[in-house]
């Protein structure tokens, strides 16, 4: 069902108590670009990467050290989360240092573990 037979087939008599009328939501486009955002970010490898570079910066060696994965492996998570722009890199002689791009992705990763470690059951 796409957005626009949802939003019509909601049209129809609605028996709910509260008024929800004044709700204007973000744009189209903010929402798609969220949502890949939030797709980058939720498989559990490139997710265990950012929560690495939430400590400090790293370089593609240190966080293969560290993690005990390939070189390749982990250019190629590093390469999807910063094409969705949650971190960036710097070059310093022959080594590119990944972040976290703000404190936004930072504050984001820790409310997500954060809800987690509350243990919110699975529905």
């Amino acid at each position: 069902m796409t957005h626009d037979q949802e939003k019509k087939s909601g049209d129809e008599n609605v028996d709910c108590e509260h008024d929800s009328s004044g709700f204007q939501g973000s744009p189209e486009q903010v929402i798609v670009r969220a949502a890949a955002l939030l797709r980058a970010a939720g498989e559990p490898e490139r997710l265990r990467l950012l929560e690495r570079l939430g400590f400090s910066e790293a370089c593609v060696g240190e966080l293969a050290e560290e993690l005990g994965w390939g070189m390749p492996t982990i250019s190629q998570r590093l390469k999807v989360l910063h094409q969705e722009g949650l971190i960036t890199r710097r070059r310093e002689g022959k080594h590119i240092y990944y972040a976290l791009d703000d404190d936004h992705v930072l504050q984001l990763l820790n409310n997500v573990m954060e809800h987690v470690a509350e243990g919110h059951p699975k529905r």
